[in-house]
């Protein structure tokens, strides 16, 4: 029996969920848990790419959910398909870790996959509880994201970023030694953006938190040292950060910086319910570089980074949010503006040019 296309007492509409997924028993196990959730109905399901495609044109679902390995045609070409045919939210929901599903994970949230997840282990496992529940919270969040249809790439105008009048010479009026920056849903992509713009030599550190599903980072770093231009890697406690060389903080460890240039990383309790936080990192920043270093909020559920951007404000810090049409998820930022933390409300392209206006005068 079908769910009725509303809930009562001013709920939010039951959203329609496409599975695409090429293994039988995997499928019918998600189709279980989410049509278990009163919010979430799947209304259809495919065993491969090419099926996807054509049920995301006929059914127009308000949420997919992507496997990447499959045969006929993989999840990375049915998210670009989807996106430039018959565009939705989407979301990546995979267990293969071979190097190559991981890296079409990222190229399929390049392409307008808005989050990866792992994909929830059978009901006998320990993990399987937290997995289905993070899956269910997703695809509630990330059907509310209004998407667009992507241009294909041989057809998309060219970059605009030479066209942004340095807000960066207002921003970069003072000495930057480190940069900080924050992301959480929907932030690989605009790393990636910001990333990709810098200029060659860009000669300031920076340091990043992304909240990302366990297992996921090592190939999002290695997709971004290979697409950016840009060292990318994950830091390692101790070490001493280098100009011009990005570092994530690990899967599971809180990452701060020493007024010496040294990383800390630290296994103590989460903040705002995750760790590694952005938190931890602008307090860490506040503290050891003050008016020295700079701090950036991008996109993001919930309020991880917020108040302590505030903080870097107060110690003299630059401090900046991404702004609310570009943010998938606009969570963190507001919060940041809510708190008159953020100096500067900037899109991905302004954010690249304040950094190169940095970097041009720290070379």
């Amino acid at each position: 029996m079908e769910k009725q296309s509303t809930i009562t007492n001013h709920q939010s509409p039951i959203k329609r969920v496409l599975i695409v997924e090429d293994s039988a028993t995997v499928r019918q196990y998600l189709a279980h848990v989410i049509d278990a959730d009163p919010g979430l109905e799947v209304v259809g399901m495919a065993k491969n790419g090419e099926e996807g495609v054509s049920l995301a044109a006929l059914k127009r679902p308000d949420i997919i959910t992507m496997d990447i390995h499959m045969p006929r045609m993989d999840g990375y070409e049915a998210t670009r398909r989807i996106m430039e045919e018959c565009p939705a939210p989407i979301v990546i929901v995979t267990s293969n870790w071979e190097p190559e599903d991981v890296k079409n994970s990222f190229r399929a949230i390049d392409a307008g996959a808005l989050a990866a997840l792992e994909k929830p282990t059978g009901p006998g496992d320990s993990r399987s509880k937290p997995l289905v529940a993070k899956l269910l919270q997703t695809l509630k969040t990330m059907s509310e994201v209004r998407v667009v249809r992507r241009l294909p790439r041989q057809k998309r105008p060219g970059a605009t970023l030479e066209s942004w009048p340095a807000e960066g010479s207002g921003l970069g009026r003072q000495r930057v030694e480190v940069v900080a920056i924050g992301a959480s849903t929907g932030g690989p992509p605009v790393i990636k953006s910001i990333l990709s713009g810098l200029k060659q030599g860009f000669s300031v550190p920076i340091l990043i938190v992304q909240h990302i599903a366990a297992g996921f980072l090592t190939g999002m770093v290695e997709w971004l040292d290979k697409e950016c231009g840009i060292s990318v890697r994950i830091g390692s406690d101790g070490e001493h950060i280098t100009a011009g060389v990005v570092y994530f903080a690990p899967d599971g460890a809180h990452m701060g910086v020493t007024w010496a240039g040294r990383i800390v990383l630290s296994d103590g309790p989460s903040e705002n319910g995750v760790r590694p936080s952005v938190s931890h990192l602008f307090r860490s920043m506040a503290d050891a570089y003050g008016a020295r270093g700079a701090g950036i909020l991008l996109t993001g559920m919930g309020k991880d980074g917020a108040m302590e951007l505030a903080r870097m404000k107060e110690r003299g810090a630059i401090t900046v949010a991404q702004d609310k049409e570009s943010c998938v998820v606009y969570g963190m930022p507001a919060e940041a503006v809510k708190l008159n933390g953020a100096v500067h409300v900037l899109p991905p392209e302004g954010i690249t040019a304040f950094l190169n206006s940095i970097g041009k005068m720290d070379s």
